[in-house]
């Protein structure tokens, strides 16, 4: 078989995309063009072709002048997670240890010269050790006496699980009894980690963008097809933990297998890959590509760049709400330009009953639970519009339930309209979108029909970026 070191040349777009990546996923922060020209020593043109293409692919956003990693570029990430642990137990496993040592718990592949951090689990209280999975910690004397940083003990154990080696950390405050106190637990938490076996990870639909439509007709040289194919290629092996062919891989990708070939000879030098007996399976290294950064997130910031969009495209304001108790909680807002506008800020709390984005939230409860928290809310009128009657409020729920939307006309603050809309995660609502719009001169239902569409599509994107994140972490509510 040929090297991969004479394919180099004909992929380096791939090189160079997955090199800004890394560079942009540890980055912590926006980064302009010009920090990746300074970062990785490109030409201003190639940096801007890559993020064009990059951009096109869903792994980065725009935002401003600056360019972001997006929840999309966790699916490597998530591809390789999955591999590891499909269906949770290894986690389940660890977090099991963490509560009953009051300790946090971390679990790492050996990747190069240190461990990646696979899973962890924290106990609760206010201090909280600041690693996040994809982090790559150092081994040797810092991993096993003062971990991080002075005052912190880290106990490493190796595990020999059906998936490959693991390594299973503790990590508490100094203490001399902590090794002692910890070694029966582990020991019971490395027998159950070595006896869970490997199971075969979830499918992956992945297309290279520039096989969809006419994106390089449209773009032209600033799209680089290599860079595309080679993501594509990428995402095809995590499908499967134990690798897949050439062959495999270039059906997966839809690919000519000379063009799948290359992209995983080069994978495979650069480090994000391994080759064993014919097959190509994702290494940790891929967790650099982005995944750190976008773990990172609060769910405001998850949501900021959607309602961004949705408000220059509607020109009213948008939030994102939860529900807490009886009331629903603000939690991302994006305000439009208006001279009369309404002041509400994140951690804002109105009561749910008399909101669009609490009817919708409550009719996606059970209704006898919807019932009851009805029966708690105190249900005073805000204005002559404002329905406060146990039944009627039961109505509403259940249309919006029967409609997927929910539209509130003045009952929370005369000359103010809303409509909302759920967003669900892993087949359940976590929260619910809206837009709100002053009240004259447009009717309600040329309201609805101007609004409703965009609403739903911007509620199915931020759906895509909540089933990004949420695949190995909770929605940080």
């Amino acid at each position: 078989m040929s090297t991969a070191g004479e394919f180099m040349q004909e992929v380096g777009p791939l090189k160079r995309g997955l090199e800004i990546l890394e560079v942009v996923g540890r980055a912590g922060g926006p980064l302009r063009p010009a920090d990746l020209v300074a970062e990785c020593g490109l030409a201003r043109s190639t940096v801007d072709r890559v993020l064009s293409t990059l951009t096109e692919t869903g792994c980065l956003r725009w935002q401003g002048r600056d360019v972001v990693a997006t929840p999309q570029a966790m699916d490597v990430g998530n591809l390789y997670l999955s591999g590891l642990d499909p269906e949770g137990l290894l986690a389940a496993r660890v977090a099991r240890l963490a509560d009953e040592l009051g300790e946090t718990v971390l679990l790492g592949v050996p990747d190069r010269d240190g461990v990646r951090v696979v899973s962890q689990s924290r106990p609760g209280g206010s201090l909280a050790i600041a690693v996040r999975v994809g982090d790559l910690l150092p081994t040797g004397p810092s991993l096993d006496d003062e971990f991080i940083e002075p005052g912190l003990v880290a106990v490493a154990t190796p595990v020999r699980a059906a998936v490959g080696p693991l390594v299973l950390v503790v990590v508490g405050h100094a203490a001399a009894s902590l090794r002692e106190r910890v070694r029966p637990p582990v020991a019971a938490c490395v027998a159950d980690l070595e006896r869970i076996p490997a199971r075969p990870s979830p499918p992956n639909g992945y297309r290279a963008a520039g096989e969809n439509g006419d994106v390089k007709a449209r773009l032209g040289a600033r799209f680089l097809q290599s860079l595309d194919r080679g993501l594509a290629v990428l995402h095809a092996i995590g499908t499967r933990a134990e690798g897949l062919t050439i062959s495999e891989a270039a059906a997966a990708a839809g690919q000519a297998r000379a063009t799948a070939r290359r992209a995983l000879l080069s994978l495979t030098a650069l480090g994000y890959a391994r080759e064993s007996e014919g097959r190509f399976a994702l290494l940790p290294r891929v967790l650099d590509l982005g995944y750190r950064q976008v773990s990172g997130l609060t769910f405001e910031e998850l949501a900021r760049p959607h309602l961004r969009d949705l408000v220059l495209r509607v020109h009213d304001s948008a939030s994102v709400v939860v529900l807490d108790g009886t009331d629903i909680r603000y939690v991302a807002r994006a305000q439009a330009s208006r001279l009369m506008r309404v002041e509400i800020t994140v951690g804002t709390r109105f009561p749910a009953y008399a909101t669009a984005m609490g009817r919708v939230l409550l009719a996606e409860l059970p209704s006898a639970e919807a019932s009851e928290l009805i029966a708690r809310s105190d249900r005073r009128a805000f204005t002559g519009r404002t329905m406060t009657g146990a039944g009627e409020l039961e109505r509403a729920v259940a249309v919006a339930r029967d409609d997927g939307y929910a539209v509130v006309d003045q009952e929370l603050e005369m000359g103010l309209r809303s409509i909302a809309v759920p967003i669900h995660a892993a087949g359940r609502t976590v929260a619910a979108l809206n837009i709100a719009a002053p009240a004259a001169p447009e009717p309600v239902e040329a309201m609805r029909e101007r609004l409703l569409p965009e609403l739903r599509a911007t509620a199915r994107d931020l759906e895509a970026d909540v089933a990004a994140f949420t695949r190995h972490q909770p929605l940080p509510l």
